[in-house]
């Protein structure tokens, strides 16, 4: 049996050097290469595929929002998501959105066709030491609110470019901020960016 593949990354040199891999396999045929999240639903309609090896930083849609999307509107599509970033509040993420499996991306090549091979076969494979450490982080103590205004700020936007892109008074994103930075123990608004990043709360 041929596992029909979607591979979606940014980065054009690392999505051609992983279709070449993947299709050394015997079992593997990449169908469709994407370098936007927003361009993978329509792909993974296009070309119908097994599994779709989906990044997370991506222009458009991130991987993470494309899983959730494509879990909804693909539901054959099985997600790997394949990352330069192990953090824990990532994998959860990815959990939540439907994604069957999460590989990072220093891993050995088997260890990607291994896995690719086992969410085929209806099993979820995760790195059992970001497993452990994502238990170990427990959930993510901002809200959906609080994260949306860490991840304008992000950018170096200000207190009032953040209250227009989300559409909120200055004082309440002022409170978000502020809610945001006892949360993470942070000190400032770019540490508690930093640590809320670091940790995959964004």
């Amino acid at each position: 049996m041929t596992i029909r593949l979607l591979l979606a990354d940014d980065q054009e040199l690392v999505r051609s050097a992983l279709c070449a891999l993947l299709e050394l396999e015997e079992d593997f045929e990449v169908v469709a290469s994407v370098g936007r999240g927003d361009e993978v639903v329509g792909a993974a309609r296009s070309h119908r595929p097994d599994i779709a090896l989906l990044d997370i930083e991506m222009p458009g849609l991130d991987g993470l929002a494309a899983a959730a999307v494509l879990k909804a509107q693909v539901p054959t599509c099985r997600v790997v998501i394949l990352t330069t970033f192990g953090r824990a509040g990532y994998l959860r993420r990815a959990m939540e959105a439907g994604a069957a499996g999460f590989v990072v991306k220093d891993a050995p090549c088997e260890a990607l066709a291994s896995a690719i091979r086992r969410v085929m076969t209806g099993e979820r494979v995760v790195d059992p030491a970001l497993a452990a450490l994502t238990l170990a982080a427990g959930d993510s103590p901002l809200t959906a609110r609080e994260r949306d205004v860490l991840t304008v700020a992000r950018s170096g936007a200000t207190v009032a470019e953040i209250a227009a892109k989300l559409y909120l008074s200055e004082g309440t994103v002022r409170n978000y901020l502020s809610a945001a930075i006892a949360k993470t123990s942070a000190r400032n608004r770019l540490e508690a960016l930093r640590i809320a990043d670091e940790r995959g709360w964004l």
